[in-house]
């Protein structure tokens, strides 16, 4: 038995996923403690072919299913696991030589607790201008937790860089299958509620080499959006309601006037992403960081607030809840 697998669910990162597991292979850590199980998602990019070749310095396990989403390749590399801890990384995150040391030592020092670590962005790759928002609101979040201005919760459980015991995610019943985007974020759920913690550790570092089309990224907050309103009526996470209208009191007053103008009018929607978009790339082009920012933030919350009021059955049913939010605070 090992004393941690590390678990990386795949589909169609061929080139990607070579460089990771060279990253493990250059790890600090002794390989002798350490595996890894690699499951390919239905890969029709020769993943599977490299899979079965690929004789690494480590214990590897390369297991082949038909595509079914990450949650469901994320149980099945859980279930093949040996180690007493559960790593998992994701295809696009390259590990930092200490990252398996890193996530150990925490836990070492941390029990009952899920692990954390940072997905940073790295030097050496040029991220499209919406990722790379994406990526610095992420790396706020790391800022905020390594000076102390909020703890981690389950919301910043994301499975690109985390850990934790492989019997704690087994009693928790594991990933949701059902769910193909933010399914990490309704397992924490589920692991907070059995009385775990969540620590940040910034040592234990994975550089993001993170790629997707601007269709594909704006797909992102909307399903974050309507997952959200799913999770708390069918999740019984009931607090999530007044954390999210909570939340939106606080957005700048862009973000709520965004809002009131486009929810539900699709016209108005769409000009607008094209508008904030074009001022976007423009902007990035001369270096201009601060109107990108604006507007992908803009956009961002835009899509996932029309997930909210989708969810809820529209703009009136998601200005009612708003109210009502008022009334109760």
């Amino acid at each position: 038995m090992k004393t941690v697998s590390v678990v990386i669910p795949t589909y169609n990162r061929l080139a990607r996923l070579q460089r990771v597991l060279k990253g493990f292979e250059e790890q600090a850590y002794p390989a002798e403690d350490f595996e890894i199980v690699v499951v390919s998602d239905g890969s029709t990019d020769g993943t599977n072919e490299f899979l079965q070749s690929f004789r690494p310095s480590f214990s590897f396990l390369p297991v082949v299913q038909e595509n079914q989403g990450p949650a469901a390749a994320r149980n099945r590399g859980v279930e093949m696991a040996t180690g007493n801890y559960v790593l998992f990384v994701d295809d696009d995150v390259i590990p930092e030589k200490n990252l398996i040391h890193e996530h150990m030592r925490y836990h070492e020092m941390h029990r009952n607790s899920v692990v954390i670590g940072p997905m940073l962005t790295p030097d050496d790759f040029d991220m499209l201008p919406w990722v790379f928002w994406e990526q610095s609101m992420l790396e706020k979040q790391y800022r905020a937790m390594e000076q102390g201005d909020w703890l981690p919760t389950a919301r910043q459980f994301y499975t690109g860089n985390a850990s934790l015991l492989r019997s704690h995610l087994l009693e928790s019943g594991g990933f949701d299958p059902t769910i193909f985007r933010a399914e990490d974020v309704e397992l924490a759920y589920r692991l907070a509620n059995m009385g775990l913690s969540f620590v940040f550790n910034s040592a234990a570092v994975g550089f993001h080499y993170a790629e997707r089309s601007f269709n594909s990224w704006l797909k992102i907050p909307y399903s974050y959006g309507r997952n959200d309103i799913m999770f708390a009526r069918e999740k019984q996470q009931t607090w999530l309601l007044p954390a999210i209208f909570g939340e939106y009191r606080r957005r700048n007053l862009f973000v709520r006037a965004l809002c009131a103008l486009c929810l539900d009018q699709k016209f108005a929607t769409d000009l607008s992403i094209r508008i904030l978009t074009l001022m976007a790339k423009v902007a990035d082009m001369v270096r201009m960081t601060s109107v990108p920012r604006m507007a992908f933030s803009g956009i961002f919350n835009l899509q996932y607030y029309q997930g909210i009021a989708d969810e809820l059955g529209g703009r009136k049913q998601f200005y009612r809840a708003l109210h009502d939010f008022r009334k109760e605070g």
